[in-house]
Order: structure tokens, then C-alpha cells, then sequence
């Protein structure tokens, strides 16, 4: 069998959107198959290593997808996409042979949480703990080590408070697997006196005006690939909750899934 993610998306037509698995062909080679689900969902969790199970592993983490091998598994990594898990490795099968296997289940994801009033009543919401409702997020902090005194420094300004906790939190990856969060802010349009805090795979990217100095006042600027600006006077975490969830929003994501994750990009073992 040659992988291709046209192969992929065979097999996983045909284990369908429930609970299910299939052996592999033994000759495959799993970590394949790893890499082109890594290239597509991002970096997964190790459930399984050497047969020993990571002991964190629960219903937030993908232990459904060990469900059907009880003991058996040898090695499984797992991936959350939207509603689903998807796992792979190998498995050792009824008569205790080596297999490489694909599994996917069920994933239990938070109902999003509803977007506020776009009021001034609502500067009180903490957007940030929204976001992790939004996205079902329940994995540890990523990056909470940032040095952000040095970053500021080399900047010449101060960062707003939300973004520095969404870096913190998420670490390198992009919402949906589709809007890239900056691990610092590009300088590329400073002199047109905007930092960029993100931006998507069709070249839209999400910036701040940075006037005043007051950083958690800046408004978010959307400078579109064929240069136009849309100004929004939120915050980052705010834009991104409503962008998620709002199909409304001129630039929403909600029209592409109905469930948000964050795809984490961190580096494999």
C-alpha cells in the first residue's frame, strides 16, 4: 500500500464518523502514516510508548481510541480534530501479532460557548477563558515560560496582556488548523503602525494598530491579501472567539466547522 493523504482520506472514509479501527497492511510502515497525519492534524499526544500507557491518558486526552485493544496496544498516537479522535501506531492483534493499526472516536467537545454583545458591558468577559471553551482546550499550559521582558525590550513596546496568555496557553499551532498564532508579533508592517499577531493560509493577516500606550486598548486590524484594512475595536481573544462562532463575522471561521480545536504544532518524539 503507497500512503498518499488521498489514501488517508480512503481509510477514513471507510472506518466512517463513529467509534472503529482497522488492522494495516503489515508491511506498512506506521510512522508513515504518523508523518502524514502529523502534516495534516498537527503534533499528536503519545498515548501508547512500548506498551506502557501514559498514565494522564482520559476521555479529554483520547483514551477512546484505546478502548477496543485493551492491554494489546504497543504504540498509538492520537490527534483531536474537530469532533473526532484519530489515532495510529501498532496494536498487537487476537493472536498476539504486531499490527499497524487505524483507529478514530468519538470526541466529546464543550458546547462552544455563546459570544457576548459586542457591548461595552461586557470589557468584564475574560475572552481568554472563552477561547479554551471554544476549543475544548485541556491540555497544560504550552509556553508558560515566555519571556516576555525580552521580546517587549526588543520590541520597543509593551504586548497585550490577552495575546501573551494565548501564547502561553496554545503555544505554536493555528485555531482550526487554519489561523496561525504568532509566537511574537511580526514587525513587517511597522511603519504602516501595525504589528502582526497572526494571519491564515490565505494570506489575511491579523494585526493590532498600535496607537497609545496602552496595549489592551489596541484594535485589531485585518489586512486582507490585496492590502485593504478592517479595523474591529476587540481585543485579539475576543476577534478570535467571534470569528470561531459568530457566522456573522466578515471573517468567520464557523461556516467550516461546527466544532474549534487548536491545532498544536510543537515537535514530535
Amino acid at each position: 500500500m503507497k500512503l498518499t493523504q488521498a489514501t488517508v482520506n480512503d481509510l477514513l472514509a471507510q472506518l466512517g464518523p463513529g467509534d472503529g479501527y482497522m488492522y494495516l497492511p503489515s508491511a506498512l510502515d506506521p510512522q508513515n502514516l504518523t508523518d502524514l497525519l502529523n502534516s495534516r492534524y498537527g503534533a499528536p499526544r503519545t498515548l501508547v510508548l512500548d506498551g506502557f500507557t501514559d498514565p494522564t491518558v482520559d476521555d479529554s486526552r483520547g483514551a477512546a481510541l484505546l478502548v477496543p485493544f485493551e492491554d494489546r496496544a504497543v504504540k498509538i498516537r492520537a490527534w483531536a480534530y474537530g469532533d473526532q479522535w484519530v489515532g495510529t501506531g501498532t496494536v498487537r492483534d487476537a493472536e498476539g501479532v504486531q499490527r499497524p493499526v487505524l483507529v478514530v472516536a468519538h470526541r466529546e467537545v464543550p458546547k462552544p460557548l455563546a459570544i457576548a454583545p459586542d457591548k461595552s458591558e461586557d470589557e468584564d468577559v475574560d475572552w481568554m477563558e472563552r477561547l479554551r471553551g471554544i476549543t475544548g482546550w485541556t491540555q497544560p499550559a504550552q509556553r508558560p515560560d515566555m519571556d516576555w521582558a525580552e521580546v517587549e525590550s526588543r520590541l520597543g513596546t509593551a504586548l497585550p496582556s490577552d495575546y501573551k496568555r494565548m501564547v502561553e496557553t496554545f503555544g505554536k499551532g493555528a485555531f482550526d488548523g487554519y489561523l496561525d498564532l504568532n509566537q511574537e508579533p511580526w514587525t513587517d508592517l511597522r511603519e504602516d503602525g501595525l504589528l502582526i499577531w497572526a494571519g491564515t493560509e490565505h494570506e489575511d493577516l491579523y494585526c493590532w494598530r498600535a496607537d497609545g500606550d496602552d496595549p489592551d486598548r489596541w484594535p485589531v486590524v485585518v489586512r486582507s491579501f490585496d492590502g485593504g484594512d478592517v479595523s474591529f475595536d476587540c481585543q485579539a481573544a475576543q476577534f478570535v472567539c467571534r470569528i470561531l462562532v459568530d457566522p456573522h463575522h466578515p471573517f468567520t471561521m464557523a461556516r467550516y466547522f461546527d466544532t474549534h480545536w487548536f491545532m498544536n504544532h510543537r515537535e514530535c518524539g
